[in-house]
């Protein structure tokens, strides 16, 4: 499950850099939860040919996250904020901590 959620947030964060064909099928995988199988009839394209495509696109993604790190940054700014509502005592300082997490 751990794999399927870093899967959506580095799509979320790098998808657009991917070409149409990689994001309709990668966002099958990921997002839609269809099989291989699924994806390669709808895409006139053999299983392996899914397989592949999907680990170029996971490679590709964890290389932009290598260089631009916005995922980890997102992760350290939502660990950040969750603390400061759990500590913080003060109702506006909460409230705020809340709204940030609802827009993250």
């Amino acid at each position: 499950m751990e794999k399927i959620v870093e899967q959506g947030l580095l799509y979320d964060f790098y998808g657009e850099l991917l070409t149409e064909h990689q994001k309709r099928v990668y966002e099958d995988v990921v997002l839609n939860d269809m099989s291989l199988s699924e994806i390669a009839q709808e895409q006139g394209i053999s299983r392996q040919g899914v397989h592949d495509l999907i680990r170029r696109c996971d490679k590709a993604l964890q290389s932009y996250e290598s260089r631009l790190h916005l995922v980890e940054r997102f992760k350290e700014v939502k660990r950040t904020v969750e603390q400061i509502e759990q500590v913080s005592t003060e109702e506006p300082v909460r409230q705020l901590a809340a709204k940030i997490l609802e827009q993250l």
